[in-house]
């Protein structure tokens, strides 16, 4: 909700009133008032009515004041409220996120992978603002964090309390064809023209009853399109261990099955992509960003409330308070 004036510039006439109200009250402060000479002024001073005299130059206060919410009241105050009408069909969008032990590996400085995927998600997220999309993370196994939604706050708190399988209470391992499986299936009941998933993973699937090309007929079947996106780089990374002794640094080579990956874009009409830094995740998730638009019309208005009468009204009481005041206690007489 905010305020605006419709004929802001009737407000120019408001310096004009406060000069006309301030300078006679100047003009008589720098003039010297005419005086007579009295041998007794006892006779005056028994006929003055001091409260009287003291009130009498607040009188047109009552008028200017009035007369200044009357402009006011000319420039139209307003509160609008804006609106926003979406029409036309935005993207369903499951994001599928490996959470396995490897993802702790430290090569996408100065974050490990998970949480530097986790970061990008978030902006990919914020920018689908007319889009359902929904969370699925997968380690051993495969569980729906977030169904499809257009609530992105709440998606955006749930993807930042993701932590890896093991402290979620998952078997550690990469069941892709799981994750994939559970992204598809939030989608199969989807009346989206478009139906998307995002699949992030670091490894092979080396867990899990579903296998990931089985996973992906199923998605083709269903007309959902799958992105592949590879997290890694090929050289020795370093990953965080916990254990009873503590954490401690494991350093490997870390295999990611591409043919896996790219078979399972294409078997469903999407693409293969390889991050191996945080820029090029970033980039990526651009690039899927413009290929999947919604279709979407969207119209804002306003409505706008008039506000006059509020400053009509106290105008009003203000000129009858001088009116009366002038008729009664404070009548000139000739």
């Amino acid at each position: 909700m905010n305020l605006h004036f419709a004929t802001p510039w009737a407000l120019a006439l408001l310096p004009i009133v406060i000069a006309f109200a301030v300078l006679p009250r100047i003009d008589r402060g720098l003039s010297r008032p005419a005086g007579l000479r009295f041998s007794d002024n006892s006779l005056a001073r028994a006929g003055e009515q001091p409260w009287k005299v003291g009130l009498r130059p607040f009188l047109p206060v009552l008028r200017w004041l009035a007369i200044a919410l009357v402009i006011v009241a000319v420039a139209r105050p307003q509160t609008g409220q804006a609106k926003e009408i979406v029409t036309g069909e935005g993207v369903d969008i499951v994001l599928a996120l490996d959470i396995s032990g490897s993802m702790t590996a430290e090569d996408f400085v100065p974050l490990d992978r998970l949480e530097a995927a986790k970061e990008v998600i978030t902006d990919f997220i914020e920018e689908r603002k007319y889009d359902r999309v929904g969370l699925v993370v997968f380690a051993a196994n495969a569980f729906v964090s977030s169904p499809p939604t257009i609530d992105h706050r709440v998606l955006e708190y749930l993807l930042e309390d993701v932590e890896l399988g093991a402290e979620m209470g998952l078997e550690d391992g990469t069941a892709i064809g799981m994750g994939l499986g559970a992204a598809a299936n939030m989608l199969k009941d989807s009346e989206a023209e478009s139906r998307v998933v995002i699949l992030l993973t670091d490894g092979v699937n080396n867990k899990g009853v579903v296998d990931p090309l089985t996973a992906a007929s199923a998605a083709k079947a269903i007309g959902v399109r799958v992105y592949t996106i590879g997290m890694g780089r090929p050289e020795l990374s370093g990953t965080q261990w916990r254990g009873f002794l503590g954490n401690r640094m494991v350093v490997g080579r870390y295999e990611l099955d591409e043919e896996t990956l790219r078979h399972i874009a294409d078997v469903t009409g999407g693409k293969y992509y390889t991050a191996s830094d945080t820029e090029g995740l970033h980039s990526i998730y651009d690039e899927i960003n413009e290929l999947e638009k919604s279709e979407i019309d969207i119209r804002r208005f306003t409505k706008y409330r008039e506000l006059a009468v509020w400053f009509l009204l106290p105008a009003s009481i203000l000129l009858l308070l001088e009116l009366l005041a002038r008729s009664t206690r404070f009548r000139s007489i000739p």
